[in-house]
């Protein structure tokens, strides 16, 4: 939002509700939110229907047959998958924002081959995302019907004019990109820049299309960020509409348009739009010394980053012709483009091992859909439609072989990453896959070593048992340490951070509990601490039940009862909540211990309480209804 927004800043259809959801602050209300706005966020869509319709129906019945027409609709669907290819693609160098309790940075260096062009500094948790890509592309496509019925000319339009094609980037060459540059400086003046074009700058962070709005909650301790997009107030983008509609009205007033040539421009503009808000530079240093006019008709991302950082450089839409003819280029400009081709290896201190979880997960990481991935894992009749991509990506998945990166961020002085397996829950489940599995998790850490990373923590299944045989699958990341001694990063598996957690979860005065699950190593610990504490654990099987009373003290055994039949109660995490056992390799190397927690090894459990609560750990208040 604008810092003082003028008219035309909301578009026509908010009113019919848009992709605006925070299911999180309240689990009973925030549910009936997502289900409300997910229903409501698809009514705008109802202004286009009638066209679309008519168009198909048109088509069909070969009433007036035109294709020119029918393409109005399968070239909106285009623009948004071409958008959402610039997220996904733009998501795998970022650093992703966590909702770590504390101090979180965006890293400059983010993988290899990639640097980001700005960092910024976020504190404390990050709530509530607005998906609002697809306004413009709405807008434009009323606009793209009401045009087909007022222009004679735009009926029944050819395939393809090479000399419309040529037409109309001319006239992008010249009044376009002329008008857009003096534009685009009037929108900087302060009577405009505080009513409209502050809204695309209100972070020096750019990002493809996507627009993130975080708001401020000081009393309940919560800043929010708004990362800049390529998304502008209504009223701007009914100013760039008709910038950019020269070409399309000269080229069909003159009978020289056709349906490609129009599509390829507007693909043209999507793109260079895209790339110049990814904050990292794609553009090849080759590109400029095979050809260096082209510095003058070609930006590059650096380029667009500057002006989002320097504000009073760097005006040009995509050919910094003008800049340089005005005097506005910024003077960093070539400097900043060497720089951001440098290709460091990013070393991480931490490594959070995990592993996907069902098929449907893959749709939930930052590669993914941005409106998906926002919201916790479940299971949506929309993604059983997405079945062939379901199944290309598990395939993909199992050729693949090696874990991956699913994302980066910094916490303190520490650069973390999460790496994934390419295997599914159901793998793990799988007494044949063990061995598979093991190997892969030993390459991984094998890889970290290498890297000179401090600490691996192990995460979901990963140090679990094979619960499905009852066996071990590596006794929580032991049996890489026998088979490499001289491991120099130091394996976490988090379960004495996870049994801390639970034990000053339990309300002071609490005299009996009950267990329920599998008696895991962080179920052991827990319940023989309680014992020792001579607060009474009652296991429901009894198998479990004589396994734990082998393991305490004979002063601690009556503290230990059966009880074969309890309620079942449920339980679940939030998607912004983060996992003990990733905490626990957080803290680890934050604290420079050296030593492995992993086999039946715990850690001071009291003393991993204090250190995850000095650097800003707080356990998760379980959601009231």
């Amino acid at each position: 939002m604008a810092s003082t927004p003028g008219i035309l800043t909301h578009w026509p259809w908010e009113p019919l509700g848009n992709f605006k959801i925070n299911p999180y602050t309240d689990a009973c209300k925030g549910l009936t939110k997502l289900i409300c706005t997910g229903v409501f966020c698809w009514l705008k869509y109802v202004i286009v229907a009638p066209w679309v319709f008519h168009s198909i129906y048109s088509f069909i019945k070969g009433e007036g047959r035109d294709l020119t027409y029918l393409s109005i609709f399968p070239f909106m669907l285009w623009r948004m998958l071409h958008n959402q290819i610039w997220i996904s693609y733009s998501q795998l160098p970022k650093a992703t924002i966590s909702s770590l309790i504390g101090a979180l940075s965006l890293s400059k260096s983010t993988g290899k081959g990639i640097v980001i062009m700005v960092d910024i500094l976020l504190f404390l948790t990050l709530d509530g995302i607005i998906w609002a890509m697809d306004d413009q592309i709405l807008f434009n496509s009323i606009l793209f019907y009401v045009g087909y019925w007022v222009l004679e000319n735009a009926k029944h339009m050819p395939i393809w004019r090479a000399d419309g094609m040529v037409y109309m980037f001319l006239l992008h060459a010249g009044p376009v990109e002329f008008l857009y540059y003096w534009l685009h400086r009037a929108l900087h003046h302060h009577f405009l820049y505080s009513r409209y074009h502050s809204h695309h700058h209100s972070s020096i962070v750019t990002e493809p299309i996507t627009c993130k709005y975080f708001h401020t909650d000081l009393e309940n301790h919560r800043v929010f960020l708004w990362l800049a997009a390529v998304i502008h107030p209504f009223g701007e983008h009914i100013a760039y509409f008709f910038l950019f509609a020269i070409p399309l009205l000269a080229a069909i007033l003159s009978r020289m348009s056709s349906i490609a040539s129009i599509a390829i421009y507007i693909t043209y503009i999507d793109l260079m739009n895209n790339m110049g808000h990814c904050n990292f530079e794609v553009v090849p240093n080759g590109v400029f010394t095979i050809c260096p006019p082209l510095k003058y008709l070609v930006y590059t991302p650096s380029f667009h980053s500057l002006h989002h950082t320097q504000f009073r450089t760097n005006y040009s839409l995509f050919m910094p012709l003008y800049d340089y003819i005005y005097g506005t280029m910024d003077k960093s400009t070539d400097s900043l483009y060497e720089t951001s081709l440098k290709r460091p290896e990013d070393v991480p201190d931490v490594v959070h091992l995990t592993h996907l979880t069902t098929p449907q997960s893959i749709y939930h990481l930052r590669l993914g859909f941005a409106s998906i991935a926002s919201k916790p894992l479940t299971s949506k009749w929309y993604l059983w439609l997405m079945w062939p991509v379901t199944l290309w990506s598990m395939i993909m998945a199992w050729l693949y072989g090696k874990a991956f990166i699913v994302e980066r961020n910094t916490f303190q002085k520490l650069k973390l990453q999460s790496w994934a397996l390419p295997r599914f829950t159901l793998h793990y489940v799988l007494k044949w896959q063990r061995a598979a599995i093991n190997k892969l998790i030993e390459e991984a850490i094998l890889e970290a070593d290498a890297k000179g990373t401090k600490v691996v923590s192990l995460g979901l299944l990963n140090q679990a048992s094979s619960y499905a045989y009852g066996e071990e699958l590596n006794r929580n990341g032991e049996i890489y340490l026998e088979k490499h001694p001289k491991l120099k990063v130091k394996i976490v598996d988090g379960s004495s951070l996870a049994v801390a957690v639970v034990l000053h979860s339990i309300p002071q005065g609490t005299s009996q509990v009950i267990f329920r699950g599998k008696l895991s190593k962080v179920a052991r610990s827990t319940l023989t601490a309680l014992c020792h504490k001579g607060t009474k654990v009652a296991i429901i099987k009894r198998n479990e039940y004589e396994k734990l009373k082998k393991l305490l003290p004979k002063e601690c055994i009556d503290n230990l009862v059966l009880s074969p039949k309890c309620a079942n109660y449920g339980n679940w995490l939030p998607r912004r909540a983060m996992s003990a056992w990733r905490a626990a390799g957080i803290v680890h190397a934050l604290e420079g211990w050296d030593a492995n927690e992993c086999g039946e090894k715990l850690l001071d459990i009291n003393k991993v309480w204090e250190a995850s609560l000095q650097h800003g750990f707080r356990p998760l208040s379980p959601p009231c209804c």
